[in-house]
């Protein structure tokens, strides 16, 4: 016979880890996208929150009976479910701003889309990337990295226990800048070769004056920058998959430093 009889304890725990998941579930790619409902989110969130409340550790748990001790831990615990979902947001971040410097530098500073994730106008060669890499993300698997560390999180992080300090906003300084970097890599290849292409079009503009430079370069720029976008994509797919991987160590690290 099921017995449904659950301390205060219990039900105070498995409210803080419903947070806690929640707050992951709501920041994490893709489903921070506002085209998914919030019941399937917040569905979600209690299923996988049932699974993992036998693992967590109820000894030696407090019972706060004051609102303000209880309120601030809620918060606490929402605040560490949007650091772990910001840390994998900035790796989408990097990507989506390589493709906007790619797509700027290529001419397409107008033409624009609707982007679902950020609800924000980007670059056509931006949503390309976006898109891409949210089907690599999925076919090597790289969302179980993010089960399995939003598991390490209550082994690693207990409830009532995160406190933010030093090392934690040094992490998120690192995954901000790190933000950065991945979009120069991304990026290189068609930014290195258009900027190549302006500087030889300059100097065609110097040499050869009767020649219009300025409609020249709006369709070699684009020619040249939708090549080496071809020609890129084995050492995106590679690079992508690099930094994929590396999404659990990440997450690893961050709870580390609380």
């Amino acid at each position: 016979m099921i017995s449904f009889n659950f301390s205060l304890t219990q039900i105070q725990m498995f409210l803080l880890a419903f947070l806690r998941v929640s707050a992951i579930l709501a920041t994490v790619p893709p489903l921070n996208n506002k085209s998914i409902p919030i019941i399937f989110k917040a569905g979600l969130a209690f299923t996988i929150s049932m699974i993992l409340f036998p693992i967590l550790d109820l000894e030696n748990i407090p019972f706060f009976i004051d609102t303000l001790s209880f309120g601030i831990k809620v918060v606490s615990e929402i605040m560490l479910g949007i650091m772990i979902g910001l840390s994998v947001r900035l790796l989408f971040a990097g990507i989506q701003l390589a493709g906007q410097l790619a797509g700027y530098q290529m001419g397409f500073a107008i033409v624009n889309v609707m982007d679902t994730l950020s609800s924000n106008q980007v670059s056509i060669i931006a949503q390309f990337h976006t898109i891409t890499s949210m089907l690599i993300f999925f076919c090597i698997n790289a969302h179980h990295w993010i089960l399995r560390a939003l598991v390490e999180s209550f082994r690693l992080v207990p409830p009532f226990s995160f406190h933010i300090n030093h090392s934690i906003m040094d992490q998120m300084m690192k995954h901000g800048a790190n933000l950065f970097v991945i979009a120069v890599k991304l990026g290189a290849p068609v930014i290195v070769a258009l900027l190549l292409t302006s500087v030889a079009l300059g100097l065609v503009a110097r040499t050869v004056p009767q020649m219009n430079v300025f409609i020249v370069a709006f369709p070699l720029k684009i020619v040249v920058g939708l090549l080496f976008l071809a020609l890129s994509l084995p050492y995106f797919l590679s690079f992508l998959k690099e930094i994929f991987n590396g999404i659990g160590s990440n997450i690893i690290m961050l709870l580390k430093a609380v």
